[in-house]
């Protein structure tokens, strides 16, 4: 099974390996990082294509998963394993409620501001712990904190943009 990339969610990726036995070390994007536990299957893209590799088990090590994957036993097996991503299928994760949004619905969007002056398009979001940024990248880079009704004053994901109270001079 494998799916199209449009429809793909990265959330995490196999770090290391994690002892002898084939277990790997996984850092998961989710939040809680231990969110990430709650999918099934995982996809892995491995030689260009991404396809399901069974998760025999999982358990928390400090802030990262460890998981063993079904046909790898021992540390050798891991090594193919190394910084491979892992993603789900969109259908797998909750809904989102007005004014809500994943991160990876922003990316891409064109960033106007309220006088209709296009600063560019979100690049990333980044956590910085007080507020999510928008890094948006156009003739040059604008950092603009995702705060809703102060710089952030309306994201339509139909119309493909977000306008902000931004100062392009900024």
């Amino acid at each position: 099974m494998t799916e199209a990339v449009s429809n793909l969610v990265i959330v995490g990726k196999v770090t290391s390996p994690y002892g002898v036995k084939g277990w790997v070390k996984v850092y998961s994007y989710t939040d809680p990082f231990t969110n990430l536990l709650h999918y099934s299957p995982w996809l892995l893209k491995q030689h260009g294509r991404w396809a399901p590799l069974q998760v025999l088990s999982t358990r928390v090590h400090g802030n990262q998963l460890v998981a063993q994957f079904q046909g790898i036993h021992d540390r050798n097996a891991t090594a193919v394993l190394r910084g491979v991503e892992i993603a789900v299928t969109r259908d797998q994760l909750p809904g989102t409620g007005e004014d809500e949004f994943y991160w990876f619905d922003l990316e891409g969007l064109d960033v106007v501001t309220r006088k209709g002056e296009l600063l560019g398009v979100v690049d990333h979001v980044m956590a910085t712990g007080a507020n999510d940024v928008l890094i948006v990248k156009g003739q040059k880079e604008y950092l603009i904190p995702y705060v809703l009704g102060e710089f952030v004053e309306n994201v339509s994901l139909h119309a493909g943009k977000i306008t902000v109270n931004w100062d392009p001079d900024f």
